[in-house]
């Protein structure tokens, strides 16, 4: 690797503002908001977002199909159960 032209990576703390989780990890992040937060008795850096694994509808399994055109009903219809 070429000296100097790569980013530093420092441990910093993300926090989902829906549920609260915090997740510590390395990034190359250089921006953050000025906030910091205390986890296992160690100051972070601190980034909130808005959505992680652990407020993600895919990741909680909450994740529902919306079909508002009827189109599974009617390829089942169409083509009946693909099992055989």
């Amino acid at each position: 690797m070429q000296a100097g032209i790569h980013p530093e990576y420092n441990d910093i703390c993300f926090q989902d503002i829906s549920t609260g989780t915090t997740f510590v990890t390395r990034s190359t992040l250089e921006k953050t908001s000025g906030d910091t937060i205390t986890v296992d008795g160690k100051d972070y850096p601190l980034v909130r977002v808005e959505v992680s694994s652990a407020s993600h509808p895919f990741y909680t399994g909450k994740q529902t199909l919306v079909d508002t055109e009827g189109r599974v009903e009617k390829f089942k219809q169409k083509y009946g159960s693909l099992r055989r």
